[in-house]
């Protein structure tokens, strides 16, 4: 894939997780909470929404220097290698491993993310 091919199927990711997340909140806070102005905090029930909400800070966090290094690539004209496509489907693996509660599959996809994302920077920098 090319980064701005790359570029869209992490934003599209992004809603991925965010759906994911939405699926499982219902069930997890109620709806009257949801719905709500929120103003009392509420302990999720099940493990299925608190995986969807930390797989989602996960990827936010790293979605940043992903963005940065990709549109820094294409303004530039640089190629990121296999960088970029390294990173989204690192990451496109990352939430079903999570939400299923595989530990080392999880981190070994998150390095791979971050393997690439060096990659990207290091073709920019070149």
């Amino acid at each position: 894939m090319n980064e701005l091919v790359c570029l869209e199927v992490s934003i599209a990711l992004w809603f991925v997780h965010v759906f994911t997340q939405g699926a499982f909140a219902g069930s997890a806070l109620g709806m009257r909470y949801l719905v709500g102005a929120r103003d009392t905090i509420v302990q999720p029930k099940g493990a299925l929404f608190s995986r969807a909400s930390r797989a989602l800070a996960n990827y936010v966090e790293n979605l940043g220097p992903f963005v940065a290094a990709d549109l820094g690539l294409i303004l530039t004209g640089h190629h990121g290698g296999a960088g970029a496509t390294a990173w989204v489907v690192a990451r496109i693996v990352y939430l079903p491993l999570y939400m299923a509660g595989v530990p080392v599959a999880r981190t070994i996809c998150w390095l791979i993310s971050l393997a690439g994302l060096a990659t990207m920077l290091f073709r920019l920098a070149s």
